[in-house]
């Protein structure tokens, strides 16, 4: 096991404040996060600061077959009730 240090980092009130209620929010202490942060930089030597989300090419190429199948009326299932939806779900 590594030994570990106390670094001081300067930020203020209100990044700390939106820090703490994020960290809260998704359950992950702040410093995890912090050190999750640092690791990954590292890891791909590369700092992303952005908040904007993109799909991975996984999820991009995952979205282009749904869309690929919906414009051909394939693999859509359509239930009016909620005993259809469960009676098909179960039938899976």
């Amino acid at each position: 096991m590594s030994k570990t240090i106390t670094m001081n980092i300067r930020m203020d009130e209100d990044t700390r404040r939106k820090l703490k209620e994020f960290s809260g929010q998704v359950g992950i202490p702040a410093t995890s996060l912090v050190n999750a942060s640092i690791k990954q930089m590292l890891r791909n030597q590369q700092v992303i600061l952005s908040t904007k989300l993109e799909p991975t090419p996984y999820l991009e190429k995952i979205i282009k077959e749904a869309e690929a199948d919906y414009a051909a009326g394939k693999n859509i299932t359509t239930t009016h009730t909620d005993e259809e939806t469960i009676s098909f779900l179960r039938s899976l």
